[in-house]
């Protein structure tokens, strides 16, 4: 456990022992589980894999408010400062990929590389569907959960679906509430422009979070960013397609030297 400036207690794990510090940031409505296939897969040589339940999620402190995209941010670098990582590689999915941009946005000469899967984009989701807009606001309940993993995924096994339904039974529905008004008006997209972090921008066919969408809203902001594309998965593909995604983070870490 480590304690943030405003006394929340966060949970994180750590793997490996490596020179290079990479930290998992997860997305709304799950926990740093989401990442589990993924860092099954993984060749951890030589890095130091950190992977935080932010506040609100899996085995963290539930305070009644405070889940912004700053705040997640500022937890994240106090967490790297407890871990006394000076500088630390980013891997974002979904929201964690908003919290990635904003870190490496406002704290880029700490920020080596970020990885983002299906990233919701710096500029929000001002067009985010209204028909869904209300079952996202009150997702509260296991059904809501599968509800959307029903919209948001396309190639989710029966065993990966009951871990995402068990990491959302662990976040409190105000922290749903609020995170999500967070991740679909984030409006610092301007800030985009003070990144240096080498980006790679995972796209998927992820109907929320198309490649054309994620190309104009993140890496065409990011000097240097490249986007990759991996079909054959929704909006969770480090759960979906854990294998694949794993080797373009061991490929990415591989290009960072």
């Amino acid at each position: 456990m480590t304690t943030t400036n405003d006394g929340v207690k966060l949970a994180y794990r750590v793997l490996g022992d490596g020179p290079r510090t990479v930290i998992l940031v997860h997305g709304w409505m799950v926990s740093g589980r989401v990442w589990d296939d993924l860092v099954a897969a993984l060749d951890l040589s030589g890095i130091r894999l950190v992977v935080p339940d932010l506040r609100g999620a899996g085995d963290s402190d539930k305070p009644a408010s405070g889940y912004t995209i700053e705040r997640y941010g500022r937890d994240i670098l106090g967490l790297a400062d407890d871990l006394d990582a000076r500088s630390f590689v980013l891997v974002g999915h979904s929201m964690g990929g908003t919290i990635s941009q904003w870190i490496a946005a406002h704290a880029p000469a700490r920020v080596d590389g970020m990885l983002l899967y299906c990233p919701v984009p710096a500029s929000g989701m001002p067009g985010f569907p209204e028909q869904a807009l209300e079952l996202f606001r009150n997702a509260n309940n296991a059904g809501a959960h599968a509800a959307i993993l029903g919209m948001a995924c396309t190639n989710l096994s029966d065993a990966g679906r009951e871990r995402l339904l068990a990491a959302a039974a662990t976040v409190p529905a105000g922290c749903i509430a609020e995170a999500f008004e967070a991740w679909r008006g984030a409006d610092f997209g301007d800030a985009l422009a003070a990144v240096t972090a080498h980006t790679l921008v995972v796209a998927t066919d992820d109907p929320f979070l198309p490649p054309a969408f994620l190309q104009a809203a993140i890496v065409g902001r990011i000097a240097g960013a490249r986007l990759a594309e991996l079909h054959g998965a929704g909006h969770y593909v480090p759960v979906e397609r854990s294998r694949e995604s794993a080797a373009l983070l061991t490929a990415f870490l591989a290009g960072l030297g």
